[in-house]
């Protein structure tokens, strides 16, 4: 009578791992693209319904990503990998709210002519602070993990300091023309938010490596 043998777990794992990191590869990339689009309809085209639309979607492209490289930098730190996931994520989830709320009054014409901070992100509160901070956490995982390559990590530390700074300004100086925040917004979502996303995702995509 033939014998069955059992399923390798260590290696159903693996494959049900290279199969998300595809998939997050995917979103990460698409992430990228539609944090790009969102800076030109928000800077250039000044659209007010497509705008919040590429925000949301990015933020919500981006999650995938965000699991992948938790569950590949997790063994470095396990504390710190959780920690720097969890609030990378709350901002994800925060801006793709911020986004949602904007699409929402834009589709439905909503006349809001209040200045007051936002009680759903005030100032960029998890769109911009937090997101930033849980970026350099796993830039510095990233960075220790040896599972990526080392520029990526580099690359993670300056978005992660870019959006904590773009926070602190518009919380401090809140005139979107102030030189600081307006330099920061143009080299943010022109070149730094979108390469992280695009170069992060084509690791993803490409599978583990090494230094």
């Amino acid at each position: 009578m033939a014998t069955q043998t059992a399923p390798n777990p260590a290696s159903t794992t693996s494959t049900q791992s290279a199969s998300f990191e595809r998939f997050a590869g995917l979103g990460a990339i698409l992430a990228g693209i539609a944090a790009l689009l969102y800076s030109i309809c928000f800077v250039v085209l000044h659209n007010t319904l497509l705008s919040p639309l590429f925000l949301m979607l990015s933020a919500m492209l981006a999650t995938p990503a965000l699991i992948a490289v938790y569950h590949r930098v997790r063994e470095t730190d396990a504390a710190f990998a959780l920690w720097a996931l969890l609030l990378s994520f709350i901002g994800a989830l925060g801006a793709a709210i911020h986004g949602g709320y904007d699409l929402a009054n834009a589709i439905n014409h909503a006349n809001i002519t209040t200045t007051l901070p936002s009680q759903i992100d005030p100032r960029g509160l998890l769109t911009f602070g937090v997101t930033g901070l849980g970026l350099l956490g796993l830039a510095w995982l990233i960075g220790r993990s040896g599972q990526f390559p080392r520029g990526l990590s580099y690359w993670g530390y300056l978005l992660g300091v870019l959006l904590i700074v773009l926070y602190v300004a518009y919380l401090i100086l809140v005139d979107a023309k102030n030189p600081l925040i307006a330099g920061d917004v143009l080299l943010t979502g022109f070149v730094v938010s979108p390469v992280w996303y695009l170069w992060l995702g084509l690791a993803l995509w490409r599978g583990r490596n090494v230094r």
